[in-house]
C-alpha cells in the first residue's frame, strides 16, 4: 500500500480532523486545547508482507524467527513473526499519516510498550488513539502533556501492540490583532 492509499484510509471520530497527504500537509491539526479525555483517533490501514518482515529484521533485528520459516516455527512464536520494531514503526507512521494529527508533530516524553502477540505477514495493522490525561505545564505556557494510549491491531481486531505514550503537545498560539494586541484563540 503506498502513502496517498494509507492517508486516504485514514479516519477519525467524525469531528477530528485529519493529515491531508493529497494537499502535503495537515489540514486541521491540533493543539493541547482541542484535545479532550477520552477522545479517540484512527489511523488508516497498511498490510505487512512476508518480504518486509524480513527486510527490517536483516537490517534491524536479525533474529531467526524473524528471517526464516524453518527457525520461526521452532521457536515460542511457531512461525514467522515481524520484530516488534518493526510493528512500532508501522505504527508510527500510521500515526503521522493521519491517526494522531498532532500540532507540531508527535513527540515523546516518555512511554511503555508491549506487544501482547506477534506481527505475522499478511496481517493487515491499524491504530486506534484514546487520549487519556491532558495537564498543561506550569512552567512553559506554551505547552503541556497529553497521556494517549494506541492499541496497533490486525485485520480481526487483536492487539499486536499497545504504547501508553506522554507526549509533549504545544497550546494554541495567541493570535496578533492588526492593532498589535493579542487575543487568545
Amino acid at each position: 500500500m503506498d502513502e496517498q492509499e494509507i492517508v486516504a484510509e485514514a479516519q477519525t471520530d467524525g469531528s477530528t480532523p485529519f493529515v491531508d497527504g493529497e494537499n502535503g500537509g495537515t489540514a486541521s491539526a491540533l493543539y493541547l486545547d482541542d484535545l479532550r479525555v477520552g477522545q479517540r483517533f484512527t489511523s488508516g490501514s497498511l498490510r505487512i508482507e512476508e518480504a518486509e518482515i524480513k527486510a527490517f529484521a536483516a537490517q534491524f533485528d536479525p533474529q531467526p524467527f524473524h528471517l526464516d520459516e524453518a527457525a520461526a516455527r521452532a521457536s515460542l512464536f511457531g512461525g514467522l513473526a515481524a520484530s516488534g520494531w518493526h510493528t512500532a514503526a508501522l505504527s508510527m507512521r500510521l500515526m503521522v499519516d493521519g491517526g494522531l494529527p498532532i500540532a507540531g508533530g508527535l513527540i515523546g516524553a516518555s512511554g511503555e510498550l508491549a506487544w501482547p502477540r506477534p506481527t505475522r505477514p499478511g496481517d493487515v495493522l491499524t491504530v486506534e488513539t484514546e487520549v487519556l490525561e491532558i495537564v498543561p505545564s506550569k512552567s512553559r505556557p506554551d505547552r503541556g502533556f497529553a497521556t494517549l494510549r494506541s492499541a496497533t491491531r490486525t485485520q480481526t481486531g487483536e492487539p499486536v501492540q499497545i504504547f501508553t505514550m506522554k507526549l509533549t503537545i504545544p497550546r494554541r498560539p495567541e493570535r496578533t490583532s492588526v492593532g498589535g494586541s493579542g487575543e487568545a484563540a
